[in-house]
């Protein structure tokens, strides 16, 4: 009789942990602990409902049972592919082929539930899957902080930019009151000029003169406040532009962010259109960290990119780069981590040869991630904008 997989309370309480956070998106879990009925699982925090799923798994209840299901539910496809494998040297040569390709979460649960899993095998899975939750963990929890910052300071100049506009409209209230002064001033220099000539000439001159005094100072503030009121607005516009720029800078972040995230769990918003358009393409990469270059070329083949790499001059020549540019279809660059000399040389290189090219926010495994549909958009629009040359050579 063929062996039963593990249910997870028959799986040690050690991998739990790891089997609920590598195989389970938090809303896959939420979903499931709200069909148990907890009160305040569409408000708990992801970590409480982890804890939750954590302690689900060990019990040989209906929770329990309901984790199993949804797990084997969401994995179906590749526990299909471990189904047939029968020993531990055949599941660790599918698990190799699965961490390559980025197909993580599915074939863990596959190996660790597997009635062939052997004790060494597990062991060797689980601290893969532990060390790669780091690699992934910090990139990722330096791209949180950098939103957080980039949230605190939108924040404090939207209370400037408020104060500003603000100190504008009291400049504008107050220029307008001015101007109102100004010309009841020039009205009275009418009047008094209009009266002169039936006035005795000292009297109406010392009239004239404070009126002249007054319009003059009235004048001098006037240009005063109009020198404030183009600085402010200067300012006005200088805050915009930095909020804006921010702005940019936290959208790029969260949608990196997703893009990990879907990476890891397995799942791809557009993963079969995006492997498609991108089958066969070179991409050449310039700069960044050599010790990220691995899972680079990992993502990178999961969406049929073939990625090269070039470190920017700091071991290989800089003049091997016009070479590696014509080879590729697409060539990017981590602004963060890349020298001057280099980022001008693909440029340059690039517009003579009228290849795409694209900087990249910086060197982390969630930019390039992003970047990869980037990639795939840069190419689509080079083809239409080829289609009429091509129909007019026909």
């Amino acid at each position: 009789m063929k062996a039963q997989r593990r249910k997870t309370w028959e799986i040690s309480p050690t991998f739990h942990c790891s089997i609920i956070g590598t195989c389970l998106t938090a809303a896959e879990l939420r979903q499931l602990i709200v069909k148990l009925g907890d009160a305040d699982a569409k408000t708990a925090s992801d970590h409480a409902l982890h804890g939750r799923g954590v302690r689900a798994a060990g019990q040989r209840d209906i929770a329990g049972k309901l984790l199993n299901k949804a797990l084997d539910r969401r994995h179906e496809t590749v526990l299909k592919r471990f189904a047939r494998l029968t020993t531990a040297a055949e599941l660790r040569a599918m698990w190799d082929a699965c961490l390559d390709e980025g197909e993580i979460s599915g074939a863990y649960w596959a190996v660790i539930s597997h009635p062939a899993t052997d004790h060494a095998l597990l062991q060797d899975v689980f601290g893969e899957v532990h060390m790669l939750s780091h690699l992934v963990g910090s990139s990722s929890r330096l791209d949180l902080a950098r939103l957080r910052a980039l949230q605190n300071e939108v924040a404090v100049k939207d209370e400037k930019i408020a104060r500003q506009e603000e100190r504008l409209r009291s400049s504008a209230e107050e220029r307008s009151m001015l101007q109102r002064r100004i010309d009841a001033l020039e009205d009275i220099v009418v009047r008094v000029n209009a009266v002169k000539a039936s006035q005795a000439p000292e009297a109406a001159g010392a009239v004239e003169a404070a009126v002249l005094e007054k319009l003059e100072a009235a004048r001098e503030r006037t240009e005063a406040l109009e020198r404030r009121l183009a600085e402010t607005e200067a300012q006005l516009r200088a805050a915009a532009k930095r909020e804006a720029a921010a702005a940019e800078d936290n959208a790029a972040l969260l949608r990196e962010n997703h893009g990990l995230e879907q990476a890891f769990s397995g799942v791809t918003e557009h993963g079969a259109t995006q492997s498609m358009s991108l089958a066969g393409t070179v991409v050449l990469y310039v700069g960044g960290r050599k010790n990220l270059f691995d899972r680079l070329r990992s993502f990178a083949a999961r969406a049929g990119v073939d990625l090269m790499f070039h470190d920017g001059g700091m071991e290989e020549a800089t003049s091997l780069l016009p070479g590696l540019v014509a080879q590729s279809a697409v060539t990017v660059f981590p602004v963060d981590c890349v020298s001057h000399s280099a980022a001008g040389i693909v440029k340059r290189h690039c517009r003579d040869a009228g290849k795409p090219f694209l900087p990249l926010r910086s060197a982390s495994l969630a930019s390039f991630i992003a970047a990869l549909g980037d990639i795939s958009d840069l190419l689509a629009e080079r083809d239409d904008a080829d289609v009429p040359r091509r129909s007019a050579s026909a």
